[in-house]
């Protein structure tokens, strides 16, 4: 079987084999796409065989059509994703770890990225370096996952901090939440990409899918 076809729907071209070949299938961006092309890009990838459809960056307007063309949708409002289909049975465990609640929206598209891999996660929230004792009190949740995404904004520190204290991979996301000179998450960009602690990987700001990517590639090596 080909590991290359495409649906080719005029404005995109859609990548039905990603799953295959990668381990991730093609996801919907809906940011800059109206609501009416999410749902063409959405249905062309069920068209192709896709058993979930899923698409992040979902604002409101795009949430409501996806419901209206397929009554059993699911939208995550914290995550900004929506669903269409089956979410598949989940291996393995990865901990979501928030610095503060502002970076709740980019911790829940990574726990919700995580579910449409078949990713399993548990989410630990509010344990920012302010207090730095709060996360040394999940230390044991840390150990017991297979893969750990930390979350943060402000001054990016708690992804050194997490890695201190695991094994485990340490994935760092930097959110856009913080004063003016967090300059929208280039700030703790640097700060995790300049990380004292030795392994941590960094993604782009605000960038949770990606996150989830990363990690679910991992999970899934461990549980093969």
């Amino acid at each position: 079987m080909s590991t290359h076809r495409i649906a080719d729907i005029g404005f995109a071209r859609l990548d039905l084999d990603r799953a295959a070949r990668t381990g991730a299938p093609e996801v919907v961006y809906a940011a800059g796409k109206t609501p009416a092309e999410t749902v063409a890009c959405l249905a062309a990838l069920l068209d192709g065989g896709a058993p979930l459809a899923f698409a992040t960056r979902v604002d409101d307007a795009t949430a409501a059509a996806v419901r209206e063309r397929w009554a059993g949708a699911r939208a995550d409002e914290a995550a900004r994703v929506v669903y269409v289909g089956d979410l598949p049975e989940p291996v393995g465990e990865v901990l979501v770890v928030a610095a503060g609640t502002s970076d709740g929206p980019v911790a829940a598209e990574v726990a919700a990225t995580l579910a449409a891999l078949g990713i399993g996660s548990r989410r630990v929230d509010d344990v920012g370096v302010a207090g730095v004792h709060r996360v040394l009190e999940v230390a044991g949740e840390l150990a017991a996952a297979d893969a750990v995404v930390v979350v943060a904004g402000m001054d990016g520190a708690l992804p050194g901090v997490v890695a201190g204290l695991t094994d485990r991979l340490v994935v760092a996301v930097p959110t856009s939440v913080g004063y003016g000179a967090a300059f929208e998450g280039l700030a703790p960009l640097l700060t995790m990409l300049t990380a004292c602690a030795p392994g941590v990987v960094v993604v782009n700001i605000d960038n949770g899918f990606g996150a989830a990517v990363a990690a679910a590639k991992v999970v899934r090596t461990l549980h093969r």
